[in-house]
């Protein structure tokens, strides 16, 4: 058995110099270890918290512009509407201004178009609105002379019949102009030009 002498003469007071140095080594260690873990731990929770802030002003940001986005197509649309509204006021009003200020000129081109196919029939009958009966008269006779229509031309007015509106009938046919047929073609007419520059 190995057995050591009891030091008593050892001085407990005095710090071992080289044990007092290891000491401080660990603890230095120690501390730096933790101070860098310490850090380290700080730079990840730092990066982290950046990382959900700039994912929370992305995702604000993405909202904002969604929003935006659906303003400025909700805006298109309405001046869209508007413009597809205005032109086919536009075009009603045209159409019926044109056929209001002249009533007659609905009246010729359908009669120029009858009298083409219709030289050899024995009579014609041209329907309009009472009020231009007497003007449609005269029309139609300086018409059937300048195409050399012969037959028996007959002028009727009915008061149902708007004005500009013309019915022109021989025994095998006949030709309708009718205003709502001019505006409808005229609203197509602004359709076509709104879908084209819209």
């Amino acid at each position: 058995m190995n057995s050591r002498p009891f030091l008593f003469d050892t001085d407990f007071r005095r710090p071992n110099a080289q044990g007092a140095a290891r000491e401080a080594a660990a603890v230095a260690d120690a501390e730096a270890r933790a101070y860098a873990r310490g850090l380290e731990e700080g730079r990840a929770q730092a990066h982290a918290q950046a990382q959900a802030r700039l994912s929370d002003a992305l995702n604000r940001l993405a909202l904002a512009a969604s929003g935006l986005l659906s303003q400025s197509d909700a805006r298109d649309a309405e001046r869209e509407d508007q413009a597809i509204t205005f032109a086919t006021a536009l075009a009603r009003k045209l159409a019926g201004d044109a056929l209001a200020a002249s009533p007659l000129a609905a009246v010729e081109e359908a009669a120029r178009s009858a009298l083409q196919h219709v030289r050899g029939v024995p009579h014609l009958v041209v329907r309009v609105n009472d009020a231009i009966v007497d003007e449609a008269e005269t029309l139609m006779k300086r018409l059937a002379r300048e195409r050399g229509f012969e037959g028996r031309l007959v002028v009727l007015g009915e008061p149902e019949l708007p004005e500009g509106d013309a019915r022109i009938e021989w025994a095998d046919g006949g030709i309708v102009r009718e205003r709502a047929r001019v505006e409808a073609a005229a609203l197509d007419a602004a359709g076509i030009l709104t879908s084209r520059f819209g």
